[in-house]
């Protein structure tokens, strides 16, 4: 990876660039994942490029989600492989989900190299390799999944999601939890508990909640029961709004 100065005042975002580059050389990365991340660089701009007081409200009552699931399964694409690994094996250890490769550009080739990623960062059992089951009203690769991983979950982490899968999963009536900096999205729309957060600030984030949460039942149910979806994605528009105004006003 390119030699970034910490200094540098786009360090974070830079590296995240080089993690996305040289997962592109090592077949875990497709180049239309590269272009998803820059179009997500634009909405953390709008963001503020920090966790925003309602990313932390919607990542409480996710981790509630995933404390009350029976069968909880983290799905992974490329692009969440090559900036997080580490941080989404540490999710599935403290939440028990189980680990699902899901790809829109799927080769059997890139299911395993991302497998093996997640096994060198401790995940065992990862499925996805050897799909046996369809989401229905999908016609892509995307609907390719194991039956003993997504088609059986009951709660699914969407993180940086295509918007048909998360409105397929919706009417098989599964609770979804997505990451998505778009609060405008199909997936941010169709999801049961959508956190506007870049995805490797919300995954440790979701981490910490749901550690603290487990051992804290009375919380965790005032999380969840006081999250309103719409308004929080609604909140999320007005805090982009916001900031937009006072750039311009700068």
């Amino acid at each position: 990876m390119t030699d970034i100065p910490k200094s540098h005042p786009r360090f974070t975002s830079l590296t995240q660039r080089e993690k996305l580059v040289e997962g592109l050389r090592q077949g875990i990365v497709v180049p239309q994942g590269l272009i998803a991340h820059g179009r997500g660089e634009m909405f953390d701009y709008l963001l503020g490029e920090r966790t925003t007081k309602e990313a932390r409200a919607a990542s409480r009552a996710a981790a509630t989600l995933f404390l009350k699931a029976k069968r909880p399964v983290i799905s992974v694409n490329g692009n969440v492989a090559a900036l997080c690994p580490g941080e989404i094996v540490e999710l599935s250890e403290a939440s028990g989900a189980k680990i699902e490769v899901g790809l829109f550009h799927r080769t059997d080739d890139r299911v395993s190299k991302i497998q093996k990623v997640l096994e060198e960062h401790g995940a065992k059992g990862v499925l996805g390799f050897l799909p046996d089951a369809r989401i229905p009203g999908i016609e892509s690769m995307r609907a390719l999944c194991s039956k003993d991983g997504i088609y059986s979950a009951d709660v699914v982490l969407i993180p940086l999601e295509d918007g048909d899968r998360a409105e397929a999963l919706a009417k098989m009536g599964k609770k979804t939890v997505a990451i998505d900096l778009n609060p405008m999205s199909r997936t941010a729309r169709s999801a049961t508990i959508t956190i506007v957060d870049e995805v490797t600030r919300a995954i440790p984030e979701l981490v910490r909640n749901v550690e603290v949460l487990k051992d804290d039942p009375r919380a965790a149910k005032r999380a969840l029961s006081q999250f309103d979806q719409k308004k929080n994605l609604a909140k999320a528009m007005a805090s982009m709004s916001a900031n937009l105004k006072s750039f311009l006003d700068r």
